[in-house]
């Protein structure tokens, strides 16, 4: 699951890092044709995210239903090398009975990879449920923030 160094930042892809509205005016540098045909929406990436985030003192995590495809297709255009990803456990229905209305169904997936190390989780889908849910059962430290 990771070393025991360094706190977390759980990164979702749709939203975070390539936005569904309007592009910035100007737009952003292009890139070449054969890193984007896998999806036209990677052209709203901002490059320069990569170096942000890998400044940060987190260790970065894909937690976003890309999958492997955040590292074969994200990553390169961030210039981040692959990192890790979390898998999702498969649907089946509420979580269990500790789950709450409006919590979204990363959030015990996220708490359980974490494993009681801090951590940050930027996604556009989370909110006061998540954050009361990973509060009651998350011991470190933790920062789920809506983008």
């Amino acid at each position: 699951m990771g070393s025991m160094g360094r706190a977390l930042l759980f990164l979702d892809v749709d939203e975070p890092l390539i936005p569904f509205g309007a592009p910035p005016p100007g737009g952003y540098p292009s890139f070449p044709a054969a890193r984007t045909l896998a999806n036209p929406l990677l052209d709203r990436i901002d490059p320069a995210h990569g170096a942000r985030l890998a400044a940060l003192p987190y260790e970065l995590v894909w937690a976003t239903t890309w999958l492997d495809d955040a590292n074969d297709c994200v990553a390169p255009l961030l210039g981040l090398p692959p990192l890790p990803v979390v898998r999702w456990p498969e649907a089946s229905g509420p979580s269990g009975p500790d789950e709450v209305a409006g919590m979204h169904w990363k959030t015990p997936a996220l708490v359980e990879w974490a494993a009681g190390r801090p951590f940050a989780w930027v996604d556009d889908e989370v909110g006061d449920a998540d954050r009361e849910w990973v509060s009651a059962y998350h011991p470190g430290g933790a920062l789920p923030h809506r983008v």
